[in-house]
């Protein structure tokens, strides 16, 4: 048995994101997003589950705070519905929608939760998609517009903001690879979109320095681990760009002002161009207050001819694997983590997702999840080795709150501390809940080995 102990200013939390809470998808002059027609588009989502009503949050959010304050939790993660403020990206305040995140975060703070607000979790207006989306430039200014506007509005209430999370999953999972919203498969597109992001997030930090914002601003890459396989240069070499996908490509601009050019060059011999307006690394490579980080899994990969991209075959050397056929590994993180600090600095981070998918039930009134104890008792283990090692650690904000709608594999997927029947909408604290809680009073756990 060994005791983890982190230190006393150490924050805790946990996340959820819009669209996968609130629901009430058509209430108070909410406009559509690319998620509403994704999910009610036959064959897009399984199921057929969408987001109209999800754990309907946007109705019963004092029973989730109250749920957050008795769990112990000092720092709250959300989303912001961009279409519930502006229906249609720009142009007219949707009053009822802006009154909404105000009565929220006002809850937040008088039960002593400090909000952290990502303005961009995937829900783009679908009116902006009809003119384009992300690959269209006039996004980022779009994008820029509504984060002064919701800086303003704020400021003093919210000190800690996210610009855009995961942009990986926002270009290549979702129009590259396909699986999210809007669903397309064209490299080209997802380098474009990927670009833009990056500028949009740029624009947004530029408008809250500009506006003497009282906080902190930051994004919220996420990242995996690829191990490699062997000591082999060609293993090595495919690991890193497997790796370079996820990090470099949306850390360098960030933190160097430059694109990786090793990444530049294959997405170009495989027929996407990138291209960089005059301006726009200045823009992107703007100082930021923290960076947030979502880890969930890692693997271990070994160069192929053909494979992908990327020429990288991952191999399942048999890792225990969440329901979500997911690896855990927890050495991955520390290993991420490592690396952050070892290629761009003293950099705060918070991380801002990390959890794992068990989809166990309620049994006589209980949840009995332990198994996601034990990933998130290896995980904090990760993350304890990390700050040891100097990494920078501020706070750990577990993913999710609640069970909700899991994109395109709907409500199938749980990743809750409190488990929610989507049939009635109740609320129930599971046993990682319990330890979530006593793990935040205490400051430490207990590991010990099977």
């Amino acid at each position: 048995m060994a005791i983890i102990e982190f230190p006393k200013d150490m924050r805790w939390g946990a996340a959820t994101a819009a669209y996968q809470i609130e629901g009430a998808a058509y209430k108070d002059g909410r406009g559509l997003s690319i998620w509403d027609t994704f999910s009610h588009t036959p064959g897009k989502v399984k199921n057929g589950d969408n987001g109209d009503i999800a754990c309907d949050s946007y109705h019963r959010y004092n029973e989730d705070i109250q749920l957050m304050k008795e769990l112990g939790i000092d720092i709250y993660r959300f989303s912001v519905s961009w279409p519930r403020i502006f229906p249609t990206g720009k142009g007219e305040v949707n009053e009822k929608g802006l009154q909404y995140y105000h009565d929220f975060v006002d809850a937040l703070i008088e039960n002593g939760i400090e909000p952290m607000c990502t303005l961009y979790h995937w829900d783009l207006p679908q009116a902006l998609q009809d003119e384009g989306g992300w690959a269209n430039r006039e996004t980022t200014d779009a994008f820029a517009d509504y984060a002064e506007f919701m800086f303003k509005q704020f400021n003093g209430k919210i000190k800690k903001w996210i610009t855009i999370n995961e942009p990986w999953c926002v270009s290549f999972l979702s129009n590259y690879i396909g699986e999210h919203a809007p669903g397309y498969k064209d490299l080209q597109l997802a380098v474009t979109i990927s670009h833009h992001l990056l500028v949009a997030h740029g624009k947004a930090v530029t408008r809250f320095r500009s506006t003497g914002i009282e906080g902190e601003i930051g994004y919220a890459p996420n990242l995996e681990w690829v191990e490699p396989f062997s000591t082999k240069q060609e293993d090595i070499d495919a690991c890193n760009r497997g790796m370079a996908y996820f990090i470099e490509w949306f850390f360098d601009p960030v933190f160097k002002g430059t694109y990786p050019q090793f990444m530049v060059d294959l997405f170009a011999k495989n027929g996407a161009t990138l291209a960089v307006e005059e301006g726009d690394l200045n823009v992107i490579n703007q100082p930021i207050d923290f960076v947030g980080i979502n880890y969930y899994t890692g693997s271990v990969g070994r160069y192929k001819e053909g494979e992908g991209l990327f020429e990288l075959e991952k191999i399942d050397i048999g890792y225990e694997k969440t329901d979500f056929n997911w690896n855990i590994y927890p050495e991955g993180f520390y290993k991420a983590l490592k690396k952050l600090k070892d290629e761009y600095g003293d950099i705060p981070i918070y991380i801002t997702e990390n959890g794992a998918c068990y989809n166990d039930g309620v049994e006589n009134g209980r949840v009995k999840d332990e198994r996601r104890i034990d990933y998130l008792k290896q995980h904090l283990t990760s993350l304890k080795r990390s700050i040891d090692a100097g990494v920078n650690i501020k706070g750990y904000l577990t993913w999710s709150l609640l069970d909700n709608f899991e994109w395109a594999l709907g409500y199938d997927k749980r990743f809750g501390l409190i488990h929610i029947d989507f049939n009635t909408l109740e609320r129930t604290k599971k046993d990682s809940y319990y330890w979530y809680k006593h793990m935040i009073n205490n400051g430490w756990f207990e590991m010990t080995y099977k």
